[in-house]
């Protein structure tokens, strides 16, 4: 059981720079970054990106959680990863221009830092320490969609709703999530009187489509997936992003281009279409 903090990698310890993955930045490679900010807020439902679309702009949550989700040909969505303020919306499209192969929604409201892809690739080619952090948080997405596709075959909707309520809570400060049972319906990839079902025998909400925590019933209900990928991620973030970087050559432009090979696979696997 994983018991819920704000000091919780997830979310980060508390620091003035909201974005974990930025706070981990020393202030030289910081600075690459800042001058080409532009802070912005979204409201719940809203679409950061739409599947197809060209991936350029790289957003830094501050706050808020944004779910990826897959569009099936029949209309049906189906969650593969959340991010707040642990991560970057597109980050790898360091890789090269890109089209998104998901659509990200807000879940819950936040707010963002936001550049240009284009001027973030310049600082990538530039900072180690920016490259290190994109590096380490493509490794926590992999880690997060692999777990959640074996999750999705394997558990029961219950367990599985359970695991997303306490994933968004992790990145929400509030014990009170205002999640729609349509919007965990897209979470889950079920139909909406499935949800509808599985909350009110397990999960209760209310009609205002507001859902009140209770940590401790959320994690007697989640499958073990939860508690197995946070512990995995934490262990992630703490021992590579505060450990000391080893020295690594300075990034050429051309690297980009010869790791179009390798980077597409990895593109392909990554919920961003990165």
């Amino acid at each position: 059981m994983v018991a819920r903090s704000q000091k919780d990698i997830v979310t980060g310890r508390p620091t003035s720079i909201g974005n974990r993955l930025l706070a981990a930045l020393p202030p030289a490679d910081l600075g690459l970054l800042t001058p080409h900010f532009q802070k912005i807020s979204f409201e719940p439902d809203a679409v950061l990106v739409r599947s197809g679309d060209e991936l350029d702009q790289v957003y830094f949550p501050h706050s808020g959680a944004i779910a990826f989700m897959v569009d099936m040909p029949n209309g049906q969505t189906v969650a593969t990863t959340l991010m707040g303020r642990e991560g970057a919306l597109a980050s790898l499209s360091v890789l090269g221009p890109s089209r998104s192969s998901v659509t990200a929604i807000a879940r819950v409201a936040g707010t963002a830092s936001l550049i240009s892809a284009a001027k973030f690739r310049v600082a990538y080619a530039r900072s180690a320490a920016i490259r290190h952090v994109v590096q380490v948080h493509a490794r926590s997405l992999l880690l997060q969609l692999q777990h959640v596709a074996a999750c999705n075959a394997l558990h029961r909707v219950d367990g599985r709703m359970a695991r997303w309520l306490l994933q968004i809570h992790d990145r929400v400060p509030d014990d009170v999530l205002p999640l729609t049972q349509e919007a965990l319906a897209q979470l889950l990839g079920v139909r909406r009187t499935t949800a509808t079902l599985t909350m009110s025998s397990a999960i209760p909400s209310d009609r205002r489509g507001f859902v009140e925590v209770d940590r401790a019933r959320l994690e007697s209900v989640a499958c073990e997936c939860y508690a197995l990928m946070q512990r995995r991620i934490d262990r992630m973030y703490c021992q590579e992003l505060s450990a000391p970087q080893p020295a690594l050559a300075p990034f050429r432009e051309s690297s980009i281009v010869a790791s179009d090979e390798a980077g597409a696979e990895f593109k392909a696997a990554l919920p961003e279409g990165k």
